[in-house]
């Protein structure tokens, strides 16, 4: 059996009941063998970056799990997941029902066409940064060698661009703000 990595894992949806995706994704996460959930953030509410115009909010959070997985088979999982709430990768950095980001495994670092990890832009998202900070603030990014706070403390603060919208949201009898439900189109 593979040694015990720490992962940081990001969230976010902007199609659909944003709220029921994310919550089914921690589930699912949750069931995977040899993966265990030590944290959640809270949930956030943010503006798009990139991407089209005209697209919905998103919801965001950040979970960090332990897992003995490598990082090629939890991303694959990830996938799997993202397929089973009906993501579909037509547009880049489009509107989606789900989108699951392997941001830290461990200290693996890969940059090829399959794996990307750590994440290549999560130092530049605060809608990254700020949920990751709530689980791992000391997590050592594997590429930069700094804290995730410090990440943080490097970007900018632009007015509404991250609200939070619940500490505790991420079973179904977490009670939330109702309109988290709404679809999304």
């Amino acid at each position: 059996m593979s040694n015990t990595v720490h992962s940081l894992i990001a969230l976010g949806s902007n199609l659909g009941d944003r709220l029921e995706h994310l919550r089914a994704a921690v589930g699912a996460i949750d069931a995977l063998d040899h993966v265990e959930i030590t944290a959640v953030s809270a949930l956030y509410e943010t503006a798009p970056v990139g991407g089209p115009d005209q697209q919905g909010p998103y919801l965001n959070a950040a979970l960090a799990a332990t897992t003995t997985r490598s990082a090629a088979d939890l991303l694959a999982a990830l996938h799997r997941i993202e397929a089973d709430r009906a993501r579909v990768r037509r547009i880049r950095w489009g509107p989606r029902t789900l989108d699951l980001d392997l941001l830290v495994h461990g200290s693996h670092i890969s940059n090829d066409d399959d794996l990307s990890v750590p994440h290549p832009r999560q130092h530049e998202r605060r809608f990254v940064l700020v949920p990751v900070c709530d689980v791992a603030p000391d997590m050592i990014h594997p590429v930069l060698g700094r804290p995730m706070s410090d990440l943080l403390a490097d970007l900018p603060v632009i007015d509404g661009d991250l609200t939070a919208v619940a500490h505790q949201w991420h079973r179904h009898d977490d009670e939330v703000d109702s309109r988290l439900h709404d679809d999304i189109a």
